[in-house]
Order: structure tokens, then C-alpha cells, then sequence
């Protein structure tokens, strides 16, 4: 079995991180966190203190999530921030009101894509569910997907929202060879509401997805649980003793 980086998608202590900034980054390195998708530091902290305390931490910026259903961000100045921390990646993630909307921002998508391509970085688009609504019989992903020069905009695939939108994660996974650099892991309680679940704990075959995973080409899994149901520091420590027990950690941490 391949065996992968493991970084965390920090939206998932977005409340802690807003109260103890330093303090939280710390209580996800101690789970045995090797990188973590980032942004800007909080207004007080320096780019280049966010980058000491990272550094002694043994956290690496893996790249950033800089917008939702918005092209409105200072991309220069992002650019700047992960070519200080050593992130290589961008990612956004868009809504859709029509076919023609999708052709739009697909090309605007494109323009981006070129922008971070000339910067050093690579391009991402982070799916939801809703991308899983078809237009003339195709999913609105796959148009993304097909509208795009994979060269300019590779993708953040997120296993949930696979699930949530009805397509099997591994398979689908195994259609993007070389387009998903990073991969979005989170599980899927059983039953109607299908809520998040930590990783190996819902209904998600793990197994399958990380052999898509490898086959793809896939650098990094990226953890990442939007709601929890227990404390978000236990969902994440859970997730990645059973990434750990999977045998898919890389390097896992001996605490583990």
C-alpha cells in the first residue's frame, strides 16, 4: 500500500484557531500532522513569526484555500505569502447557477490557473456536491474538468462531497489520473442525514480510495471534517490513527 504525506485542512478548529492561534497549531502538530493547508496569518502575527512557529513545529504549508464562490482575492499578495512559507498550491471552490454560468467561470478559471502557473504554483479547484448536478447529462465537475487546461487548473477532490453527490470516491478518483495533486479525506456517517464522520469511522472504503490515490499520482491527503460531533482536536486525532492503522501515513507520528 502507497503511502502518503498527511496535512490538515485547519477550517476544522476554525473556532480554536480564532482563539489560540499559536496554541492550536501546535495541538495539531502534536497529533502528527505533517503539513497544513494555510492562509495569511491573524491580524498581529508576522508571516515571518507564523513561519517560526511552523518550522519548529515541523509543520509545512502545503498551499492555501483562498476563496469561496469568489474571484475577488489579492492573488499577489498570496502569491507572496507561500512563496515565503514554501506552499505550492491554490484553491477555490465556486458555486453555479447554469451551464453557461460553469462555461464562465471555467474560463476564468483558466485565467487564474495561468496566473499561478507563471507565479511557481499550481492551481486547484475544490469540489462540493452541488458540482454533481448535471447540465445536458454531464456533471458540472466533468465540464470543469474537460473546460480546463490540466496544465493550468489541476483539483482539490473532496471524498465527502463525492460520496454526498452520489459517485463512488475511488472510482471517480481513478478517472483523474494526474489532475489531483491533493486530496481532500473526510468520511460519511451511515444513515439518511449522512453527516461527516472522522476518517474510518463512516462508510467511505479508504482502502479503495487511497489506491486510487496512488494510481492518480495524488502527493498529499489533506484531512479535513467540516462539523463534528465530538470535540474537532478528537475528530482529527481519530482521523489520523486510522489513516495511521490503514498503514497510509508516510512517516506517521509514535504517539500513534
Amino acid at each position: 500500500m502507497h503511502r502518503f504525506p498527511i496535512a490538515v485542512q485547519p477550517y476544522t478548529v476554525r473556532e480554536a484557531l480564532g482563539q489560540d492561534y499559536f496554541g492550536t497549531l501546535r495541538k495539531l502538530a502534536e497529533i502528527g500532522y505533517e503539513g497544513i493547508e494555510l492562509g495569511l496569518p491573524p491580524e498581529g502575527v508576522s508571516v515571518a513569526e507564523q513561519k517560526s512557529a511552523l518550522d519548529s513545529l515541523g509543520l509545512q504549508v502545503v498551499g492555501s484555500h483562498a476563496s469561496f464562490n469568489s474571484f475577488d482575492v489579492d492573488f499577489d499578495r498570496l502569491f507572496d505569502y507561500l512563496h515565503d512559507v514554501g506552499g505550492r498550491y491554490v484553491a477555490i471552490s465556486l458555486l453555479f447557477e447554469s451551464k453557461e454560468d460553469a462555461l464562465r467561470k471555467a474560463e476564468k478559471l483558466n485565467e487564474i490557473g495561468a496566473r499561478c502557473r507563471e507565479a511557481g504554483l499550481t492551481f486547484l479547484y475544490h469540489n462540493h456536491d452541488w458540482e454533481f448536478r448535471q447540465y445536458d447529462g454531464e456533471y458540472v465537475l466533468d465540464l470543469l474538468m474537460r473546460e480546463t487546461d490540466p496544465a493550468l487548473v489541476q483539483l482539490e477532490l473532496d471524498t465527502y462531497w463525492v460520496a454526498k453527490g452520489g459517485e463512488d470516491p475511488a472510482a471517480y478518483l481513478a478517472k483523474r489520473k494526474n489532475r489531483c495533486p491533493l486530496l481532500h479525506v473526510k468520511d460519511m456517517e451511515p444513515g439518511e442525514e449522512r453527516f461527516f464522520a472522522e476518517v474510518g469511522e463512516g462508510v467511505l472504503n479508504f482502502r479503495a480510495i487511497a489506491e486510487s490515490a496512488a494510481s492518480v499520482g495524488t502527493e498529499w491527503l489533506v484531512v479535513e471534517q467540516d462539523a463534528c460531533r465530538r470535540d474537532p482536536f478528537e475528530s482529527l486525532a481519530i482521523s489520523y490513527r486510522n489513516l495511521a492503522a490503514l498503514d497510509l501515513i508516510r512517516k506517521p507520528a509514535s504517539r500513534t
